[in-house]
């Protein structure tokens, strides 16, 4: 009887079953692929900025002017950016441009710094006026039908900067403020220790706000100097992007800078020497339970012709998040560090290749070992073509994400302009970069990457790490 009814349970469940997949819509058995496992749809070759949105001139005294038009929104940004930055300062005058750039934004023209806030914060819009290695730029942005006072604000901030003294003497004080307060931090500690170490007697050597004792030396004098140095038609861009009219916009920019005049910009600086052998230094930490490390040595300008290949190289060694070779290493596989990333930071002037990292203090030999072994291989095990291919999709995406806004857009123009970097360099980029092949991504990696004389840098306590460091050579020690 119990075997009459499992048999009975059996034909029905059977029967069941033969209906359901009778009855099915087509495709149920074999459903196609669910979004996230297609593949990508192919990427669309067109101009990142339409030809009708974007204008170009230039005024009689060799300022250039690029306009991005937008009216999607009442809204604007319009700047000035001067195509030298704290790269052309002297070693001793470290922190110059940041703190002529501060003060800037204290006075301009018939306002004190009270009455220029006033006047910005009045309309709801914002002034800044912030310092590079390459650059300074000022900028002001609001809504769109408060651009004509914007832009007589934003003209008295470049060409007629008030430098008081007591503002200066404020500034000075804040500038000093912030290095002390920034020393305090492992995290700015070990960057300023890298590039003390990989930059000796080179201004890439001291930070970009300066030293103490070379920002306690400033005042009004010094930033006014500096300024007539720096600011020149011949060497910078005027930009606006937004809802503005740019055939209406031209004559008043003409009208506010067209009398603006000025010699020569400085000539850049001359490139850092690469280092010829492996230096390492421990800043003695004693109470860290956790080393912080930089490892590298010199890396490329901005403007190198190999910097696609060296991209592309990097991005596989350490820049790819989980997919990067450095993470799957030391995270992944062996657990040394929550993160680790490499990067080649282009300057004007050839910038660091730097991997940065953290771990336990008793862990840092072993994570080393690993690093450096990573960085021979790559040497000798180039990425092939399905592992570029891979670094190839997330550049193109990532170049993609940062373009989406026009106030994007126009900044990566502007960079161009700052690097003398062909105009068409966002619209060939997607292209350029499908191009790069296996062998020129290997002819990087045996160019560009240098374990044998890559700088080691590390904070924590002294006592602890520099035995584990001693196996790659002598071991200096600093004191913060």
């Amino acid at each position: 009887m119990k075997r009459a009814f499992a048999l009975c349970l059996a034909a029905l469940l059977i029967g069941a079953l033969a209906w359901a997949l009778f009855a099915a819509p087509p495709g149920f058995l074999f459903s196609p692929p669910r979004l996230w496992e297609r593949p990508s749809p192919p990427v669309q070759e067109r101009p990142v900025v339409d030809a009708g949105r974007l204008h170009r001139s230039a005024l009689p005294n060799g300022l250039e002017v690029l306009v991005l038009e937008d009216r999607r929104l009442p809204a604007f940004a319009m700047g000035v950016t001067l195509k030298r930055g704290a790269g052309v300062e002297s070693v001793a005058q470290a922190g110059l441009t940041e703190f002529t750039a501060r003060l800037m934004e204290r006075g301009a023209g018939e306002r004190d710094f009270r009455a220029l806030d006033a006047a910005v914060s009045d309309l709801g819009a914002t002034l800044s006026v912030t310092a590079g290695w390459d650059s300074v730029a000022a900028s002001v942005s609001g809504l769109s039908r408060d651009h004509e006072a914007l832009l007589a604000v934003l003209a008295d901030v470049v060409l007629r900067p008030r430098f008081a003294r007591d503002e200066a003497s404020r500034v000075r004080s804040e500038q000093l403020a912030g290095i002390r307060k920034a020393g305090d931090d492992p995290n700015t500690l070990v960057a300023w220790s890298f590039s003390e170490t990989l930059y000796p007697q080179h201004r890439y050597g001291l930070p970009l706000a300066g030293t103490l004792t070379s920002v306690e030396g400033f005042g009004a004098q010094q930033a006014r100097d500096f300024h007539g140095r720096i600011a020149t038609p011949r060497a910078a861009v005027l930009w606006a992007v937004g809802d503005l009219d740019s055939a209406a916009l031209l004559p008043r920019l003409r009208e506010h800078f067209g009398a603006w005049s000025g010699g020569p910009p400085p000539p850049p600086a001359a490139d850092p020497a690469p280092p010829s052998q492996r230096r390492i230094v421990v800043v003695d930490r004693p109470e860290l339970g956790q080393a912080q490390l930089l490892v590298g040595h010199e890396g490329i300008a901005r403007a190198d012709e190999s910097r696609l290949p060296v991209q592309l190289l990097n991005t596989v060694l350490g820049r790819a998040g989980f997919s990067s070779r450095l993470m799957g290493r030391i995270r992944a596989d062996e657990g040394l560090t929550y993160s680790i990333s490499s990067r080649f930071r282009q300057r004007r002037a050839p910038g660091p290749f730097a991997v940065r990292t953290f771990t336990e203090v008793s862990r840092v030999g072993e994570l080393l070992r690993g690093l450096f072994e990573e960085l021979a291989r790559i040497r000798t095990e180039p990425p092939g073509a399905e592992e570029l291919g891979r670094a190839k999709s997330l550049r193109t995406g990532a170049f993609a994400l940062g373009l989406e806004t026009s106030g994007a857009v126009a900044s990566a123009l502007v960079a161009l302009e700052i690097y003398g970097l062909p105009r068409d360099s966002l619209d060939s980029y997607r292209s350029r970069l499908r191009a790069v092949t296996p062998e020129a991504v290997a002819e990087a990696a045996r160019a560009r990457i240098h374990p044998e004389r890559a700088a080691i840098v590390a904070v924590g306590p002294a006592e602890r790490l520099v035995p584990q460091l001693e196996e790659w050579g002598e071991v200096e020690v600093r004191q913060r």
